[in-house]
């Protein structure tokens, strides 16, 4: 499982015109999901995120968390994450789990993350989205469980 994690100011997720998930400061996270991907990498992902000290503490340092914070996370399904972009000029999504994997873990993980955390929102899994936002830094972070 991956999740490519940017620290906002600000983010939203539109479908068809409509906002569908949005917070304010805090982690815009996309998450793709790979074949042989359980629950377990889920939960591993999830807490990273929400305890990854990715904040700035009064002298300037990244040493807080999301949950130190108190932000919001944005969670946003990107299977293309999982791509093979190793060979010629066309990725391959031969590394991406199956629609029905993906959105399995996806669903679990986003449920978990609304049981652990205050301020969870999301995008539409499948659905065709126009993510906006204001990376903070730019600060943004690959994490590979």
């Amino acid at each position: 499982m991956k999740g490519l994690l940017q620290r906002v100011r600000g983010a939203r997720v539109d479908v068809e015109g409509k906002t569908v998930g949005a917070i304010d400061q805090g982690l815009l996270v996309l998450v793709a999901v790979e074949p042989g991907d359980t629950r377990a990498h889920a939960d591993k992902l999830l807490h990273k995120l929400l305890n990854y000290r990715v904040f700035s503490d009064p002298q300037g340092k990244m040493n807080l968390s999301l949950k130190d914070i108190g932000g919001g996370l944005l969670l946003v399904s990107q299977f293309t994450l999982a791509a093979d972009t190793q060979n010629g000029l066309r990725p391959s999504f031969s590394t991406a789990a199956p629609p029905a994997l993906g959105a399995e873990l996806f669903d679990y993980m986003l449920a978990q993350a609304q049981v652990q955390h205050a301020t969870v929102a999301s995008g539409q899994f499948g659905a065709d989205m126009q993510v906006h936002l204001v990376n903070d830094g730019p600060v943004t972070f690959m994490l590979q469980i």
